[in-house]
């Protein structure tokens, strides 16, 4: 979890970050420094429908997954690596899965 938030603070060093978290022990129990960057957002318990990731990952198998068969795990690393870089460079489109009025309610009433 460490390397992950360090990797998303140095890609994206230049923006403030809210990052949304489920509530997995791997996720809490970390006892990590935050970059000065980013910021952690604990959604409620049994909430799947509020976190962003889901949309996320069910547009990733729809569109970029959809009957695909692979010869090896590695492949699949390969195909997965690939359209997760070209989502990230496509901001509108990460925008229009991910991005939710009240994420920034949230982050605006806590401060």
């Amino acid at each position: 979890m460490e390397i992950f938030l360090q990797e998303v603070s140095e890609r994206h060093s230049q923006k403030n970050i809210l990052m949304v978290l489920d509530g997995a022990g791997w996720h809490k129990n970390q006892s990590v420094p935050l970059p000065s960057n980013l910021q952690l957002l604990f959604l409620p318990p049994y909430s799947p429908e509020l976190n962003s990731v889901e949309h996320l990952w069910d547009d990733l198998r729809e569109k970029s997954f959809h009957n695909c068969v692979f010869d090896s795990i590695g492949a699949l690393e390969s195909h997965l690596e690939h359209v997760l870089a070209t989502f990230e460079k496509d901001l509108q489109r990460a925008k229009s899965i991910t991005y939710w009025p009240w994420i920034v309610n949230a982050l605006s009433n806590a401060n």
